[in-house]
């Protein structure tokens, strides 16, 4: 039994087979997943889907590509929808220092924002870093989003930067690209991680594990990214689909 803590069901490339992509996760063992909405047309979405399973969850928040396009009315409605019982976590919300689209200043506003309202609504954040890790870590810290923790969302970095993380009181996750064999990086940070702070995902469409890189990513395919860190670590699927899918529970505050 497998939980898959990011997975976009509300993207566009689902939207002629999403129950299908749902019910393939199902049969993989693949029961629990949170769908996360990162603007506009995505967060309504993302709720709509968990509403119709009683095992997929939502997140809410605002992508850092986008943070030009969020208004303090998106801010107010990412808290109004914050109380939905299917709403477990803040996010995506970071930096992304890849694309030009949104100026870094404007990210960063954005971001504490997000963090502010996180601790408002006491619910744990879902951390988007692409190429800002130190950005990242100085705004966690200034804006103390240890009293809600969270996730580093497919970790990319060293394992240098994991204690800070956890210290921090995040959770690490690790998605397809610790299969890839031209990845030394996340293989390293599996095998360090401390197992009560280690989850799985998918980050489906993208970023499908291999042997599928390069085409669509789907829930199903957390397997594969579980079996990867299991055969990292010395144990068994079985005990790391356990261990993973336990510390999700803890964050989102979920009962079996």
């Amino acid at each position: 039994m497998l939980f898959d803590t990011h997975v976009h069901l509300n993207a566009r490339q689902f939207m002629e087979d999403r129950e299908e992509t749902i019910q393939r996760a199902f049969d993989a063992e693949v029961k629990y997943m949170v769908v996360v909405g990162f603007d506009s047309e995505t967060i309504p979405l993302a709720i709509e889907i968990a509403e119709q399973y009683d095992t997929i969850y939502a997140a809410v928040g605002w992508h850092p590509v986008d943070a030009i396009d969020m208004t303090e009315d998106h801010l107010k409605w990412i808290e109004e929808l914050s109380a939905h019982p299917k709403v477990v976590a803040i996010g995506e919300m970071g930096l992304d220092y890849h694309w030009d689209k949104s100026p870094k200043d404007i990210q960063k506003e954005v971001f504490r924002k997000q963090i502010k309202l996180a601790k408002k609504v006491q619910l744990p954040i879902i951390i988007h870093n692409r190429e800002a890790t130190e950005d990242i870590i100085e705004i966690l810290q200034e804006e103390d989003a240890q009293a809600v923790g969270g996730i580093m969302h497919c970790y990319n970095d060293s394992v240098e930067y994991v204690q800070t993380c956890l210290d921090m009181n995040f959770y690490i996750s690790l998605g397809g690209p610790v299969t890839f064999k031209n990845a030394p990086l996340p293989k390293e940070v599996a095998v360090q991680v401390p197992g009560d702070r280690l989850l799985v995902e998918t980050d489906a469409p993208f970023l499908a594990p291999h042997p599928n890189r390069g085409k669509r990513n789907e829930p199903a395919y957390v397997k594969l990214v579980a079996e990867e860190i299991a055969d990292l670590r010395g144990v068994s699927l079985e005990e790391l689909s356990k261990l993973t899918t336990q510390n999700a529970f803890s964050l989102f505050k979920l009962e079996f």
